[in-house]
């Protein structure tokens, strides 16, 4: 059911209301992600609504909308059914036009078998009287009787067409809409319910296979000092380029994901530890050795780092397993100084000695 936001979206006063939300989005200092984007439009067509009293009453005490908080709007203010909207949207056309392509075909085929009939009856009309008025009677009526299936199976040919490029339409939404489903606003990376799904998958295929899988945990060493100096949106554009190097490491097989917050998670199906150590060390010095500058004032930053922990698939561990104890070789590496990575058995060899 369309709501009264939806409703303006489709005239156009929504040109305006696009404007008016990006203005108030460069009046509050918020980045004009995806999601804040939505937030806004939502807030500018309902100025007396409750999403809109909550966004200006954060505003008041100075709270700032980070992405974290506009995920938390979003989970109590947004509709975020979105798939499920499409999917339902989607199966009511799809049976429209197969039923549209069943009628055509039902009444080609009813054509069909009259045709097959009349072919029939001429035959044995051939067969009892040969006059030349009765052959051109019967030669007039198999005329008229071919056009009408000619001209049926044309507009199978058509109806069929006509829905194959609907329905091809229809998947190309479908994909857009389940790629910004599993994907995060902020980084474009997979979100953590993609990674949810990846990484039990992984586990899942790894264990059947006899293959190997590892996965690394990677945390923005000192990052409430980001926030706290530099404030929340310069934190963002921290995460972002974080976002970007991890990004390359992200092609199918791998999953790149933005875990939460700060903390990011990479999957590397088939695999080795020792392997993907210097993958990984490479992307730590990486990120280290760029200065950023804030986009505002072009001050300089200073060194951003990341300190990874990195489990191996063991035999009969479940994705749980994994993921904890890559996470806690990620803390070792935090406690060891930051800006380092730590493998998850040398953690336990340390809590064996």
């Amino acid at each position: 059911m369309p709501t009264a936001v939806d409703r303006i979206l489709r005239t156009p006063e929504s040109y305006n209301l696009a404007a008016q939300a990006l203005a108030e989005m460069r009046r509050c200092q918020v980045w004009p992600t995806p999601l804040n984007f939505e937030l806004w439009i939502k807030a500018v067509a309902e100025p007396e609504g409750r999403l809109a009293q909550v966004i200006a009453a954060c505003l008041a005490q100075g709270e700032a909308i980070t992405e974290h908080k506009s995920e938390e709007l979003a989970a109590v203010y947004l509709d975020r059914n979105k798939l499920g909207d499409a999917l339902e949207a989607t199966g009511r056309e799809l049976a429209k036009q197969v039923d549209a392509v069943s009628r055509a075909a039902a009444d080609a085929q009813r054509h069909t078998a009259a045709y097959g009939q009349t072919l029939a009856g001429a035959a044995l009309g051939l067969e009892k009287d040969a006059a030349p008025v009765a052959v051109a009677e019967l030669v007039k009526t198999l005329t008229d009787a071919t056009r009408l299936v000619q001209q049926q199976n044309s507009d199978l040919e058509r109806r069929l067409s006509d829905s194959t490029l609907q329905v091809r339409r229809l998947q190309q939404n479908l994909d857009i809409v389940r790629r910004d489903s599993i994907t995060d606003a902020l980084t474009n990376l997979a979100n953590r319910k993609a990674w949810d799904e990846g990484i039990e998958a992984a586990v899942a295929h790894c264990e059947k296979s006899r293959g190997r899988l590892c996965v690394a945990i990677l945390d923005i060493d000192h990052f409430k000092r980001f926030n706290d100096t530099w404030g929340h949106q310069t934190g963002d554009q921290v995460i972002r380029y974080v976002a970007s190097v991890l990004q390359r490491l992200g092609a199918a097989p791998r999953i790149a994901a933005r875990y939460g917050g700060e903390e990011f998670a990479i999957a590397l199906p088939g695999e080795r530890a020792c392997d993907v150590t210097p993958i990984l060390e490479a992307i730590r010095e990486e990120i280290s050795s760029k200065c950023l500058k804030r986009r505002s004032t072009n001050e300089e930053l200073g060194a951003v780092t990341i300190s990874i922990g990195l489990a191996e698939f063991r035999r009969g561990e479940s994705a749980n397993e994994l993921v904890r104890r890559a996470d806690a070789a990620l803390y070792a590496s935090k406690r060891d100084g930051r800006n380092c990575l730590t493998l998850a058995d040398d953690v336990t060899a340390q809590a064996v000695a």
